[in-house]
């Protein structure tokens, strides 16, 4: 199995009890495909491992049929040329954001961080997202005696403005990208960059030679105005897309922050405006203010949706 990022690519075996093996981080920017990371991946495991007949993979991409197109990377490939290509005789792939959503059950007290709101309503749809190098956004719904993966591309909305500040900040951003500015473009890795950039040409400041979004979280840490401004602006605007899902979804059993960049900000994002901005639906807070909303702080929670999919239960 392996989780397939625009940044990174995760991969493991799993034995036949359903037990994770060998797990392995490669970094997307040394391949030119995912089927040279998987390549790779397993000729570093031929030596003691029989090859694999099955595979799930979970791709930061819309699965809308044979043909995989990861938007944020410019990676393109056939499912079937992967299935032929490795001798699998079965290859399930899902959106990255879908095996979030199939883990989301089998999530443990332990795994988690409540952020505000109430209890958790017995089989009721759950939701995710996650700021990472993108927005993942998805759903888990109740169907029958099982449940049914909800799989969109909710990251690519337009971002919601709420303040004054928040519409200079999008109309900034919408003018610099062909006239959309995506909730992605501000809730993701390079959307940090994008909301310290603007912050610093709105306040009359150059905007900022390159920098990480590492680089504006520890500045944010250092006490740096700016990046703690900065900071405060993404889970404030994290908290109004949030609510905007569990309304949408109707996400009473909880909302579930997942992604690259939360989990490692778990007391920042406690102390901020995103549960406040998360109720601030006028006739709908008290609703809202039940809806209990955690910090997924689980490693790698996509891989035991995988292995859901993969049929370990």
């Amino acid at each position: 199995m392996a989780d397939i990022g625009a940044t990174t690519s995760r991969c493991a075996l799993v034995d036949d009890k359903g037990q994770e093996l060998a797990p392995e981080i490669f970094e997307n920017a040394d391949f030119n495909s995912i089927a040279g990371v998987l390549r790779v991946y397993l000729e570093h495991r031929r030596a003691s491992d029989r090859p694999p007949t099955r595979a799930a993979l979970a791709v930061a991409a819309p699965i809308t049929g044979d043909d995989v197109h990861m938007v944020n990377i410019g990676w393109r490939f056939s499912q079937e040329a992967l299935r032929r290509e490795f001798g699998l005789k079965r290859l399930q792939i899902v959106n990255d954001f879908a095996a979030v959503a199939w883990a989301l059950p089998l999530l443990t007290p332990s795994d988690v961080v409540q952020i505000g709101g109430g209890e958790s309503v017995w089989r009721s749809t759950l939701a995710a997202l996650g700021p990472g190098s993108g927005l993942g956004v998805s759903a888990l719904i109740p169907a029958g005696e099982g449940w049914a993966a909800m799989a969109g591309e909710g990251g690519h909305i337009s971002m919601p403005a709420v303040t004054h500040e928040e519409q200079d900040v999008v109309a900034t951003l919408r003018t610099r990208f062909d006239g959309h500015c995506s909730a992605e473009r501000v809730l993701s890795g390079p959307g940090l960059v994008n909301l310290y950039g603007t912050l610093a040409e709105l306040a009359g400041r150059s905007r900022p030679p390159a920098i990480a979004p590492e680089d504006v979280t520890n500045l944010a840490k250092q006490g740096d105005p700016l990046a703690r401004k900065t900071l405060a602006m993404f889970f404030a605007m994290l908290g109004t897309v949030a609510s905007n899902v569990a309304l949408m979804t109707g996400a009473r059993g909880g909302v579930y922050i997942a992604g690259g960049i939360v989990p490692r900000l778990v007391e920042q994002i406690g102390k901020s405006e995103f549960r406040q901005r998360f109720e601030a639906k006028g006739r709908y807070g008290q609703y809202l203010a039940a809806v209990p909303t955690f910090v997924i702080t689980a490693q790698l929670p996509a891989f035991r949706g995988l292995r859901y999919l993969l049929g370990y239960r």
